[in-house]
This record gives structure tokens, C-alpha cells and sequence, in this order.
């Protein structure tokens, strides 16, 4: 075995050395190569299994009979520092929301709102997401050639619309619901995340301004409910033919919103990043729009905004070599089985064209992501937007990164655009 990197496990976890480095390829190269299923072991968190070989992260995937999510789904700090900041603190553990279930409610409560997310559910919000895209990219051409930060005008704009038209928020509440979901996806990034020094007085008041604010909304769509994920939602009933409970529904709308958001617009960020570094792809897709289609996969597989997920043993498992031990935490690096050589043929380059994609960026399995034809239907409509009315993307100065680990993307990327 080859000498490890330095600081390999703080690279692959820390908040901070994302925010500073952003993805650890080289990290996660050397891992797949010489340690895939690693015992990490970093002073303030829990010890984990590091999980980054495509085939395991599948075969986890696919058993949560023995891999659970019930305990959560991002890497904590050890239980002797619990009373400062535990798993409670994160607004995703204080709401039952269905990342965080097992089968069967899992798959109970995922056929909520499983219909309105199919492809021919999907197509009805056609109108919403074209003319999204479009009102972004006219905001865009405002500035002309001059530098604009694409994060800030296009890629966060463009899924808050389209979410915030489903999920019934007002336009005026738009901006604070940006902020709200901001805080809660970079909760230590000195820029992104709620202000002050006490973490448990910040997740505590970031909880509470959600729940204001959707719970406002789902007494509205039960005194006039529509034809809307909003109305769906607030009116839904579970196979017994119970009303889904309160902290459930609110739960819903927290990671329809908050998953659906942070995810869309690292993608489409990402997106630009790629181009910015390959412009003969960005080329070759105004060249040939066919290839949208395995574009929009490509970008998903290329920019994994998703980091990780985490599991927890419920018995002792075997995987390959390695014995998993009962209550053990696993983490499935979706960015590092994204650039697997056992699967992608040169998987660290960018290729609109790539066939046969069999990328993780939406998970896998029992967990496959709820959201990914709404994604999916948002980052094309953006595509055919940009390769129609923008003929070249220059960058504009250095980008920045989030400080998170668990959605990871870029915090500031300033660019220059010549207009077709």
C-alpha cells in the first residue's frame, strides 16, 4: 500500500477543507485505489467508514434492512461533545422528514408525493420551469459582458422560482426562504451560515422560521386547497387513512424545498465550472443540442452536489474484506463512486456525450432521489436557455466554495458571457 495523502480524513469530512479546496479527488482517488472502505478518524467527529468504490456504495444501498437512516444522515460530533452540538441542532433531525426513515414507513410516506414527481407528473410544470429559465437568463443579459457571480443571478434563482411555485411560498417570501436554506446547507460557513457563535441556539431558531413559515402555508391549503404539491401536501393521507401528521408534512415541504434547492443550483453552478474549464463541450452542446439529454447526466455525475450520505450498521456485515460491525457509521461518497474507474471510462473528464451513465448523483435504490426528474427537467430547460442565446462563458475571477461537506458546490463563481 502507498503512503495515504496528508490529512487524508480531514480532507474527505472537514467543512473547513472543502470550503478551502472544495472536492478531495486526489483523496478519493487514492482511497478507491488502495483503501475503499476506510476507517476514518478525525479528533471532533464520530469515526466512520469512508465508502468510495462505486459497487459498495450500491450494494449498501440496496439493503436498508441492514444499513440504516434512522440515526441520520451527515457525520456528527462525538457524543462527549453532544451537549454542545448533537444531532438534534441539524432542522432535518428535528423534523421527520424521509431521508431519515426506514422501510417500511419509508416507502409509505415516499408515495405521498411520489406521483406528482414521475416524468408525466413532471410535465405539467413545463410552463413553470421554461419560463423560469427563461426570466433568468433575460436578468443575465441585463449586465451585458460585464462580470456577474452566476450563483447569485442565475443558479440559486432558478430552482427557488420553480420551488417556491410548487410549494405555494409568496414571491415576497422568496428571498428569506433563500436565506433560511442557505444557513441550513452551510451551517459552518462563516458567509452561509446563521450568525452568531451558539449552534444550538442558531439550528434551534433556524428550525422555528421554517416551521413559521411553511406551517402558515399548510393552514392556507387546507382551508382552499389547489392543484398544487402544496395542497397535495398539506391535504395528503396515509395508507391507514390517516391524516399525515403535522411534524411529517412540515417535514415534507423542509427537504422538498431545502433537498430540491441547494441540489439544483450546485448542479446548475457546477454545470457553468465544467464549461468554464471544457469550452469545447460547451461548444459542442450548441453545436448539437440533441446531447442535452446526457448533458444534464453528465453534469449530475461530474458536479455530485449531494456529498454523502450516511448510513448506520443495524448488524454486523461482511463487505468484501472488511467486517462492518453492528451500530458502525458508513459514509457513501457519491462524489468519489462518480469518478470510479471500475465503472466510467475516463472518469475525471467532462463529456456532454457519455452514454450509458450510470452515475450516483441521485442516490440509489430504496433512496433514490424523490426530486431527480424535477432536477433533471430544471437543469434542461436552463441548457436550452444558455446554448441558444449565450455564445461563449468566460471566467471573470477565482470562484469560491461552501464550507460544507454534506452539499457541496460553489459559493461564488464569477463569469463573463458573450451573447449570441
Amino acid at each position: 500500500m502507498t503512503t495515504s495523502p496528508a490529512d487524508l480524513d480531514t480532507a474527505i469530512i472537514t467543512s473547513q477543507a472543502y470550503g478551502e479546496q472544495s472536492f478531495p479527488f486526489e483523496e478519493w482517488r487514492w482511497l478507491r485505489a488502495n483503501d475503499p472502505i476506510h476507517w476514518t478518524d478525525v479528533d471532533e467527529l464520530e469515526n466512520f467508514w469512508a465508502i468510495t468504490r462505486h459497487r459498495h456504495i450500491t450494494e449498501i444501498s440496496s439493503q436498508p434492512e441492514v444499513f440504516s437512516n434512522e440515526a441520520g444522515n451527515i457525520v456528527i460530533f462525538r457524543e462527549e461533545q453532544a451537549d454542545t452540538f448533537d444531532r438534534e441542532d441539524n432542522p432535518f433531525n428535528s423534523m421527520r422528514v424521509i431521508i431519515q426513515m426506514d422501510p417500511p414507513d419509508h416507502r409509505e410516506f415516499r408515495n405521498v408525493a411520489s406521483g406528482f414527481f414521475t416524468p408525466r407528473g413532471i410535465t405539467r410544470l413545463d410552463e413553470i420551469v421554461t419560463n423560469t429559465a427563461r426570466m433568468v437568463i433575460d436578468r443575465l443579459s441585463e449586465h451585458g459582458s460585464e462580470p456577474v457571480d452566476f450563483v447569485a443571478e442565475v443558479a440559486q434563482r432558478h430552482p427557488l422560482r420553480v420551488l417556491c411555485t410548487i410549494l405555494g411560498v409568496p414571491p415576497e417570501d422568496e428571498d428569506h426562504l433563500l436565506e433560511l436554506t442557505s444557513q441550513l446547507f452551510a451551517f459552518d460557513d462563516p458567509d452561509l451560515g446563521p450568525p452568531g457563535e451558539d449552534r444550538q441556539a442558531a439550528a434551534d431558531l433556524l428550525g422555528l422560521q421554517f416551521y413559521d413559515l411553511f406551517n402558515v402555508i399548510i393552514e392556507e391549503r387546507r382551508e382552499n386547497p389547489r392543484d398544487d404539491l402544496a395542497s397535495l401536501l398539506a391535504n395528503a393521507q396515509l395508507e391507514n387513512g390517516e391524516p399525515m401528521g403535522l411534524i411529517e408534512t412540515l417535514g415534507y415541504y423542509l427537504i422538498v424545498f431545502n433537498a430540491g434547492h441547494d441540489t439544483t443550483r450546485h448542479s446548475l453552478s457546477g454545470a457553468i465550472g465544467a464549461f468554464l474549464d471544457h469550452p469545447e463541450e460547451f461548444a459542442r452542446l450548441k453545436e448539437d443540442p440533441t446531447l442535452i439529454k446526457t448533458a444534464v447526466d453528465e453534469i449530475v455525475r461530474y458536479t455530485a452536489p449531494v456529498n454523502y450520505m450516511k448510513r448506520t450498521a443495524l448488524e454486523d456485515y461482511q463487505l468484501d474484506d472488511v467486517l462492518i460491525k453492528k451500530g458502525d457509521r458508513l459514509c457513501m461518497f457519491y462524489g468519489a463512486a462518480n469518478r470510479d474507474e471500475e465503472i466510467f471510462d475516463d472518469p475525471d473528464r467532462f463529456d456532454v456525450g457519455r452514454e450509458h451513465n450510470r452515475h450516483l448523483g441521485f442516490g440509489w435504490a430504496e433512496h433514490y432521489c424523490l426530486g431527480a426528474h424535477l432536477a433533471k427537467a430544471s437543469i434542461t430547460a436552463l441548457l436550452e436557455q444558455m446554448i441558444e442565446r449565450i455564445e461563449t462563458i468566460e471566467p471573470a475571477g477565482d470562484p469560491t466554495y461552501t464550507a460544507s461537506s454534506f452539499v457541496h458546490g460553489y459559493k461564488t463563481l464569477p463569469v463573463k458571457v458573450t451573447w449570441s
